[in-house]
């Protein structure tokens, strides 16, 4: 009996899933209706102003898996919408002053969906850059600093490496190609298999799906209704809004330090995610930018109303950069 009654129950769950699943263009049932399509590709689709050959069935169908897969993956894509409202404004003016399209911002989507993540290889931060790599690009990598976690420092270093990869394919796509893979791991390939161009390489599955995976979010951000996004209904993250200082001598405790400034380590930490350690250690006259919340200057006026009343560790509001939320304002 007990038997039977489980397979009854479980019949009547199916139809109720059934049912709520079913397909309805007016809604009269449910608030709401699931329906599905196809894509059409745009012949105005380019990587960096560089036409993709959709003439190919095959880079037809790559494009297809990409689009379909992003497009319906709606939890992440609006996360990277959100996120995007807050980062792209910082990442986009450090394209620019380095000549370079804006088409490559969505390399870091892909890379680490604009958060500061860590690979099983040690690949660390929005660019998802090597511990090797950051340090030929002039990054600060070590126990207590680390610059790979500061948006604008790495978004240097990778467009740093961008216009190097440039310079020897001249091609942003097979540039983009090769922050996957490597310079040499493309340029391997292309001489072996006697061609020039990323879209006629035989590859590994993650970098023949790579440029395509680019592709997709420039088209769902470009065109977001037609994908099914509305961007007024997404309510985005806004950039922080922060003061700097100057760090010149070192910070013992940051706990202390940032409840001295009117604000905390969760905080601190968030804003500067490339302080690894509970302390900052300054060295052979080195200095650091410290971003602060904003909503403290008031407080911290009244603990340090002149630049003579700084304690060491501490800055004055003599060095202050207000609004540094206003993007690409630091450099290498």
């Amino acid at each position: 009996m007990k038997k039977v009654l489980i397979t009854l129950s479980t019949i009547a769950l199916l139809f109720v899933v059934i049912e709520l699943f079913t397909f309805s263009t007016k809604g009269e049932k449910y608030p709401f209706s699931i329906i599905f399509k196809d894509f059409k590709i745009s012949p105005d689709i380019n990587f960096c102003g560089e036409p993709v050959p959709f003439q190919s069935d095959d880079i037809r169908e790559r494009f297809d898996r990409e689009i379909l897969k992003n497009a319906y993956w709606q939890s992440e894509t609006i996360m990277y919408f959100k996120r995007a409202k807050r980062w792209f404004p910082i990442i986009e003016p450090i394209l620019k002053q380095y000549g370079l399209p804006e088409d490559l911002k969505y390399v870091a989507i892909i890379e680490s969906g604009l958060v500061n993540v860590v690979s099983p290889a040690g690949a660390t931060g929005f660019w998802q850059i090597m511990e090797r790599t950051g340090k030929e690009y002039g990054m600060e990598i070590r126990e207590e600093v680390d610059d790979r976690y500061d948006v604008e420092k790495s978004t240097h270093a990778a467009c740093k490496y961008f216009r190097s990869a440039y310079r020897k394919f001249k091609s942003y796509t097979s540039a983009a190609a090769s922050y996957n893979m490597g310079m040499a791991g493309l340029a391997s390939k292309m001489e072996e298999q006697g061609v020039s161009s990323y879209y006629d390489l035989l590859l590994n599955m993650e970098t023949s799906r790579y440029v395509f995976r680019i592709l997709s979010y420039k088209a769902i951000f470009n065109d977001p209704k037609y994908y099914g996004y509305d961007p007024d209904d997404i309510d985005g993250y806004p950039p922080y809004d922060v003061y700097t200082v100057k760090i010149d001598s070192t910070i013992p405790d940051l706990m202390k330090y940032a409840l001295t400034v009117n604000s905390n380590y969760k905080i601190l930490k968030t804003l500067n995610p490339w302080l690894r350690e509970r302390r900052l250690s300054v060295r052979n006259g080195s200095t650091y930018m410290l971003k602060l919340p904003k909503s403290g200057i008031y407080q911290y006026e009244e603990l340090f109303p002149s630049p003579s009343d700084s304690v060491k560790g501490l800055p004055s509001l003599s060095d202050t950069a207000i609004d540094l939320s206003a993007p690409g304002s630091s450099k290498d």
